[in-house]
């Protein structure tokens, strides 16, 4: 089995800001980075569309996070909830914390990987012989404040996918064993892709994706030139390739870093999260994650475009993300484009 890996910085990486169209994609992962708790992103789209490149394209972007040295679990040293057990420990004796930072980590999630890789694990004997909490971390550990990215998620067996769920949506990972547990923290960015030729996920497990984008082969003649002859010269010289590039990806990287500070004062009109709500309930939306998602994913985009109200036109923008695939209520029916909650958006908000 493939052992799992933090994506390796020093391979060559396709540059985000050189990838041509796939702009509702692209939209759903900066949106994501800025307010992690959109939920994260469900990629649907046919073979070769670009739906992995433009996922690993994403770490080059990532802003700078403090984290405590040497510890396996990237806890913030500002956020007791995003802590180790072992750090709150060592605050709560005001013992001193060694500081560092470091980019947001990705994480990849290879295919055959089993829940023990994932969640980590017990070594109970060292647990009964010495008496200490002897824990292997897992995947989870390492993707906490980081993306956790899995390829072909549709064909990854249903209770990883909600163990993954459940640690993404509380921001905890609990393991237990003979009578031990033992929690830390897993607040990370899920992000799925797959083609819908082998199967969507369960209507379920689909909903608990905070945002879905559905991505297409390009049609049209000159952009499939385009990216067919970038991908050429990325293949021949990715070093020099990179560095055309080296500039807008800084640019990105700096709008993406305001984004995340401006968020917390960017402010959605009363009004505006009636007239969501309203699009919700006519579209039969179970629960209220759809309406929690709009609301997150409008004020993201505005934090992106440095404004400080959203506007209808930021929640005409991101509604069809955030509701399309909360639409389908028989598995076997296929995701709606969008079109189905524009149209609906259009006609509560009077938009043209």
């Amino acid at each position: 089995m493939t052992d799992i890996t933090t994506l390796d910085q020093n391979r060559p990486i396709f540059p985000f800001t050189a990838i041509v169209g796939q702009e509702e994609m692209k939209l759903a992962l900066i949106l994501n980075v800025i307010d992690p708790k959109i939920g994260g992103v469900m990629i649907m789209g046919d073979r070769g569309t670009g739906k992995s490149t433009t996922v690993r394209a994403l770490v080059d972007l990532l802003p700078l996070i403090k984290v405590v040295a040497n510890d396996p679990f990237n806890s913030d040293p500002d956020d007791p909830e995003l802590m180790s057990e072992e750090v709150r420990e060592k605050l709560q004796k005001n013992e001193k914390l060694e500081v560092t930072t470091r980019k947001i980590a990705m994480v990849d999630l290879p295919l055959g990987a089993t829940e023990d890789r994932v969640c980590g694990t017990i070594d109970i004997e060292k647990a009964l012989t010495e008496g200490v909490k002897a824990f292997e971390p897992g995947l989870l550990a390492k993707a906490n404040r980081g993306i956790l990215y899995v390829d072909e998620v549709n064909l990854l067996d249903d209770h990883l996918v909600d163990v993954l769920l459940d640690s993404a949506a509380s921001g905890w990972n609990t393991v237990e064993r003979e009578g031990i547990s033992i929690s830390h923290p897993a607040r990370f960015i899920l992000v799925g892709s797959g083609n819908p030729e082998e199967g969507e996920l369960r209507p379920q497990l689909l909903d608990r994706f905070g945002m879905h984008a559905q991505i297409g082969t390009v049609k049209e003649p000159d952009l499939r030139v385009k990216i067919v002859e970038q991908r050429a010269s990325f293949d021949e010289s990715p070093l020099e390739f990179r560095q055309n590039y080296l500039e807008s990806q800084q640019q990105l990287t700096k709008k993406l870093t305001e984004a995340r500070e401006k968020l917390k004062t960017v402010q959605i009109d009363y009004d505006f999260r009636i007239k969501i709500s309203q699009i919700c309930s006519e579209l039969d939306v179970d629960g209220l994650r759809g309406d929690i998602v709009s609301n997150r994913a409008s004020k993201a985009i505005a934090a992106f475009e440095g404004r400080s109200e959203v506007t209808p036109q930021d929640i005409f923008r991101v509604i069809p993300l955030c509701l399309r695939h909360r639409l389908r209520k028989d598995p076997l029916e296929s995701i709606d484009s969008g079109d189905k909650v524009r149209e609906t958006f259009k006609r509560i908000f009077g938009y043209q």
